[in-house]
């Protein structure tokens, strides 16, 4: 395999492919503070865009070339460039990075299959943008969607009051007001001391193992019986423990209340900015989707898993990311495959 040279990859990375540059984007938006004294581009014609700057061998760099690739850089690095000398040091960097890619086709680096690789991913991103970017944007969501999201998950945007606390269950009325008693002194002032008499009362294995806790839970809960949820909900203050509450199934609860969440409402003109930006996440995902598929439809796509077997997976703690590229921690990356 031929290996690229670092120098290559990173100026053609840097500069990127400019001698194939659509003629309709030789003139982007320009920052004017940083162009004083320079001829506006609305005015220039096609034939002056089309003047020649530089060549190497065979290859132009025009003037509209020159324009595009600067106009793309940022106001602050743009105004470094507007004496005619500055102007030559960015033409040579340009030439710079001809000679070089012109050396890297010359000994093949083009067909290296990581430079194939790169290119490909390059393609795909600049083929999903022009797909997708002005196809298919936030605006596209209409009130009507948003609506119909907002009404189906109402429960995102209205929520009750909410508390969460931490239970030691028992079997027995008389040893649940002891327990109670014990919890509501020194023993159970504590978060800690809470839980050792979890530890030491609860007869319920399943919350005896979290420490007693509950979760969250409001007044719509059912996995919590009835009566000890409307005694929970009456410990105001984080820290009040209860007396011993019947729950009405044989067994007693103490609870200590461990933290509240107040309620929470937003109207649907508050979440619609919120709303409207998940609906267009999705919509785009599957719009991607669907062009994907539409594209695989048309392809001759042959599977063979018998060969796919074979493949060997290096399990090395260098991990590669799919696209070729080793990723993981510099002493223990390799080269691509």
């Amino acid at each position: 395999m031929i290996r690229v040279p670092a120098v290559v990859l990173t100026s053609l990375l840097a500069f990127g492919c400019t001698r194939d540059a659509p003629k309709s984007k030789l003139q982007p938006p320009v920052d004017r503070a940083s162009q004083v004294g320079a001829p506006k581009l609305g005015t220039q014609s096609a034939q002056e865009l089309q003047t020649v700057l530089a060549k190497i061998d065979d290859q132009a760099i025009t003037l509209g070339e020159f324009q595009e690739r600067l106009n793309r850089q940022s106001p602050t690095i743009r105004q470094r460039y507007t004496s005619l000398e500055q102007k030559k040091e960015f033409l040579d960097s340009m030439v710079r990075f001809e000679v070089l890619a012109k050396e890297a086709f010359r000994r093949g680096i083009d067909k290296d299959p990581e430079v194939v690789r790169t290119m490909k991913q390059v393609m795909i991103q600049k083929l999903m943008k022009d797909e997708f970017d002005t196809k298919v944007t936030a605006d596209a969501v209409s009130d009507a969607e948003m609506k119909t999201y907002y009404d189906a998950n109402i429960a995102e945007y209205v929520k009750p009051d909410e508390i969460r606390a931490s239970a030691i269950i028992v079997k027995n009325k008389a040893q649940a007001d002891r327990v109670a008693l014990e919890a509501r002194g020194d023993a159970g002032k504590t978060n800690k001391g809470f839980r050792d008499l979890v530890t030491k009362y609860s007869a319920d294995e399943d919350t005896k193992l979290r420490g007693g806790d509950l979760r969250y839970f409001d007044a719509g809960t059912k996995e919590i019986p009835a009566p000890v949820v409307k005694a929970g909900l009456a410990l105001y203050n984080t820290g009040d423990v209860s007396g011993a509450i019947d729950a009405g199934n044989g067994t007693f609860y103490i609870l200590k209340q461990t933290g509240r969440r107040k309620s929470v409402t937003q109207s649907f003109e508050y979440a619609k900015p919120q709303i409207r930006n998940k609906l267009f996440r999705d919509k785009r995902l599957q719009a991607q989707k669907d062009f994907v598929e539409n594209l695989r439809g048309k392809s001759k796509i042959e599977i063979n898993e018998a060969n796919l077997a074979k493949v060997r997976v290096d399990m090395s703690s260098a991990v590669d990311d799919g696209h070729g590229h080793d990723v993981g921690p510099p002493a223990t990356q390799k080269g691509s495959p």
